[in-house]
């Protein structure tokens, strides 16, 4: 039993106006992983990516100082996903793209 997690970004499904390279990238990135999940389909491994949306870093506040850094997803939260995809509790999760937005 194995598990792959890709840590794309929500931009690979909301295409914003001027990202189109950063959304085209993280689009192949989920499409790449849709791929890997499909050939190693009943092979053990599963595959799978998550979404995160802007993460609250410290670059990311430096970068946006205006911003509301309360709704952005911590790094422990996006640790904890991963965690969850590569335990056995989600032996049934295979190929999906998980968001992980943060609070709203």
């Amino acid at each position: 039993m194995g598990a792959i997690v890709n840590v794309a970004a929500k931009a690979a499904i909301d295409h914003a106006a001027g990202a189109s390279a950063y959304a085209s990238s993280k689009a192949a990135a989920v499409a790449l992983m849709d791929c890997l999940a499909a050939d190693l389909m009943g092979t053990g491994v599963r595959v799978n990516s998550i979404l995160p949306s802007i993460i609250d870093t410290p670059a990311n506040r430096a970068a946006m100082p205006d911003a509301d850094f309360s709704s952005w997803p911590k790094p422990e939260e996006l640790a904890r996903v991963i965690l969850f995809l590569c335990s056995d509790d989600s032996s049934a999760v295979h190929g999906a793209a998980v968001p992980v937005y943060g609070s709203r």
